[in-house]
């Protein structure tokens, strides 16, 4: 690419006939080598502005890129975590149930051993009950005896 200094530095062969006027020629150069010189500064300046931003754009997509992957991560982890929840309360469920079981048994067998107790408390009670109506017989037939005595 030509740069502002060559424009400026470039010289011409003179014509002895008909050639152009170097004043006019050197005044064109000048404005030519103002503009071209704006011209190459900006364009300088442009290309370093699109490193910067091209950089910037890889910067920023490789942050894209580990939030991209750390999201994914999330995810991953959070499924992982209902799982092993999902997993925990189901053992809970089978422990309470089992627990639950065991206590029904406990208390049926419960159960059946105050029902014998109560069924030999009753007979107990008849048996008792028996006895104190013999006697009580045996008692009135003795009372009765000491009055046909007197």
């Amino acid at each position: 690419m030509i740069t502002p200094l060559d424009i400026e530095n470039k010289k011409f062969a003179k014509q002895m006939m008909n050639g152009y006027n170097v004043e006019e020629v050197d005044e064109f150069l000048d404005d030519l080598t103002v503009d071209y010189e704006k011209a190459y500064r900006e364009s300088t300046e442009l290309k370093l502005r699109v490193d910067e931003l091209e950089r910037s754009l890889l910067h920023y997509k490789t942050i894209e890129d580990t939030l991209q992957n750390t999201l994914v991560m999330a995810q991953s982890t959070a499924e992982e975590v209902k799982d092993v929840a999902r997993q925990q309360a189901e053992q809970i469920i089978k422990e309470a149930e089992g627990n639950a079981r065991r206590s029904v048994d406990d208390l049926g067998q419960d159960i059946l051993m105050k029902k014998k107790e109560a069924e030999n408390i009753k007979k107990q009670f008849d048996v008792y009950k028996a006895k104190m109506e013999s006697l009580l017989i045996s008692q009135l037939e003795l009372l009765k005896e000491i009055n046909k005595e007197d």
